[in-house]
């Protein structure tokens, strides 16, 4: 069957959609209200980059209806997880987390393990730090005596003595339920207890404990209730640790989220009565340039799964097109739901930084290639700028004025490509003059010499210092062939030609990092170059006003000694060397004079 024909009698009903190429290898799956519009947008239109490449190897559509868009969505991760389409992002399992498992058995073990066996027992988790389960699981044999064994304990076994108690039972860590002096009731009761701890919700079991202690003591069983109050504070001790959010905030999940070019970063916190109970961050894989909206309507579901979530409230930042039968999706704006969003918007940006981090270690070349892009889409650039040029003016007081040039390939400084330009047809203090003729005189040389044209010029200034360097562009005939930008420095607001409203990127931005780089590193190499200059113009002046010394003299002078200083210090005999003696005696008159 033809494309055309597919897509005509496609019906308007929610559901899947999965495209295959000629080989009949699934490329892409997709969930919508309503079929027919949605797959027929992808033909309708055009696209540009990955969602280009995947439309032209689009050979077959096959559909699965459902009754709503949340059977849609629940359905499409399925599809996901299962086949790993190339243009879908990726939702990982993370099968290798550990859970605190409750075994379904006689007198229930509660253990760790990685493995989820479908045999009834309940698993709670998956705990994204090892310590974190080891330390809860040690917090509750601490405070609960548990059987470790994996004997078979039914009544049957027990009432015939089948078992002895072992160094366990000797050493208080369990009742020695297999000889029967523990009762299943009185086990039970515990494991329910340990049951509201692993959920987070440890207001239960601790009224339970003081109740028992309470009884304990009035009947004078004195040994008994002292051990429960070292059980009740080692809880009191766990609560304390774990992040207290808002009593007013009970089970909620709240999920944040950050992104890039290539991914999406997402937290999400799993809070019960007010406390966060885990803390999960993961890295999505961009495949279609897919929004923030678009992932986040995919991992909400995924992420609930995962960690067995009812929650009947969900924070976000922001809309998104996903209904949960039984759930309110929230958007806070103020108070301390606002303030629980924001801290998992803060561990999603964290988390990115860790990665990038860890990708600029690892892979250089990818981490800049991602600057690269950022900085293209940004900046509203034609292409990746991977090479930009970056120009300041230095001058004190109008003297010894120089423009400084700074290199900056795919990023990075190339200091073997630094320039420094000595001002020649502007007097006095003129920055606006300085910048056009410098600019005019870099680039008119440069195409005259046939060279490499930067991707973006980077101006130091205002409107005005921008203004002038456009105005050498277009007489060179460049405006409008290189993108030029100036940045100012007390907002830090970037100005761009013919457009007064400049524009402000968020203050931890790469792209603004690159950029406040680059004007720093002209700023500096400017101020260097103008400072030697005016050094050196400071040792000729005073040289050149002695009468009968020459400037072959002043050179040699100067190579020997490196400065007026150092021949003031220097004995007459090494001067007399160096230039004969009738030099010397009116070298050293003259410094004698003026002492």
């Amino acid at each position: 069957m033809s494309l055309e024909l597919q897509l005509k009698t496609l019906p308007n009903k929610p559901g899947v959609y999965q495209f295959f190429d000629e080989n009949q290898k699934i490329l892409y799956v997709g969930k919508a209200k309503d079929l027919k519009k949605r797959v027929s947008s992808y033909f309708a239109k055009e696209y540009f980059g990955k969602t280009k490449v995947l439309v032209s190897k689009i050979r077959n559509i096959k559909t699965t209806i459902v009754d709503t868009e949340y059977d849609a969505l629940l359905l499409e991760n399925n599809l996901i997880k299962e086949y790993q389409p190339r243009y879908n992002i990726r939702l990982k399992d993370d099968k290798t987390y550990p859970w605190i498992c409750i075994k379904k058995e006689p007198f229930p073990r509660v253990f760790l393990t990685r493995k989820q066996v479908y045999d009834g027992s309940e698993y709670y988790g998956p705990y994204t730090s090892v310590l974190v389960a080891k330390t809860l699981l040690e917090l509750v044999k601490s405070i609960y005596p548990l059987r470790t064994c994996s004997l078979n304990l039914t009544p049957e076994k027990i009432k015939n003595h089948k078992f002895t108690v072992c160094l366990e039972y000797h050493i208080h860590n369990c009742l020695g339920a297999c000889e029967g002096y523990q009762t299943p009731d009185e086990y039970l009761e515990n494991i329910q207890e340990i049951r509201e701890i692993v959920k987070g919700n440890i207001s239960e079991p601790m009224h339970s404990l003081r109740k028992r202690m309470l009884e304990y003591s009035q009947r004078t069983e004195y040994e008994k209730a002292q051990s429960i109050k070292e059980k009740l504070e080692l809880l009191e001790k766990y609560q304390a640790k774990s992040t207290v959010i808002s009593p007013s905030i009970s089970d909620v999940d709240v999920f944040g989220i950050t992104s890039d070019e290539s991914a999406a970063y997402v937290n999400y916190f799993k809070i019960v009565k007010g406390r966060i109970i885990q803390s999960y961050t993961t890295e999505i894989k961009k495949q279609l340039d897919e929004s923030e909206e678009e992932i986040l309507e995919k991992i909400i579901i995924n992420i609930r799964r995962k960690f067995n979530s009812f929650s009947r409230e969900i924070y976000i930042p922001f809309p998104i097109d996903l209904e949960i039968p039984n759930v309110k999706l929230f958007i806070p704006k103020i108070g301390d739901k606002k303030k629980i969003l924001d801290l998992s918007e803060r561990n999603a940006k964290e988390y990115r930084i860790e990665k990038l981090k860890q990708v600029k270690i690892v892979d250089p070349e990818r981490h800049s290639n991602r600057i690269m892009a950022e900085m293209k889409k940004l900046l509203h650039l034609p292409e990746e700028p991977r090479l930009i040029e970056g120009f300041d003016n230095s001058n004190i007081q109008g003297t010894n004025p120089v423009s400084a040039c700074v290199v900056f390939r795919d990023g990075k400084p190339s200091k073997s490509e630094y320039r420094i330009f000595n001002v020649k047809t502007v007097e006095g203090p003129n920055d606006f003059a300085t910048m056009e003729e410098v600019i005019h005189r870099r680039y008119k040389r440069q195409l005259e010499e046939n060279n490499e044209l930067p991707q973006l010029i980077l101006i130091d200034g205002g409107k005005g210092q921008l203004s002038s360097a456009y105005k050498s562009l277009e007489l060179l005939g460049l405006s409008g062939k290189i993108p030029i930008i100036g940045i100012a420095k007390r907002l830090e607001e970037l100005y761009f030609p013919h457009d007064p409203v400049p524009l402000y990127l968020d203050k931890t931005s790469e792209t603004l990092k690159i950029l406040q780089k680059v004007r720093d590193e002209a700023h500096r190499y400017g101020i260097s170059r103008h400072r030697n200059k005016r050094s050196k113009k400071t040792f000729t002046t005073e040289l050149d006003s002695i009468p009968g010394i020459g400037d072959k003299t002043i050179k040699l002078l100067l190579n020997r000694f490196k400065s007026v200083q150092g021949i003031k210090q220097a004995s007459e005999e090494d001067i007399e060397k160096l230039i004969g003696k009738k030099r010397a005696d009116i070298l050293c008159k003259y410094f004698k004079v003026e002492e």
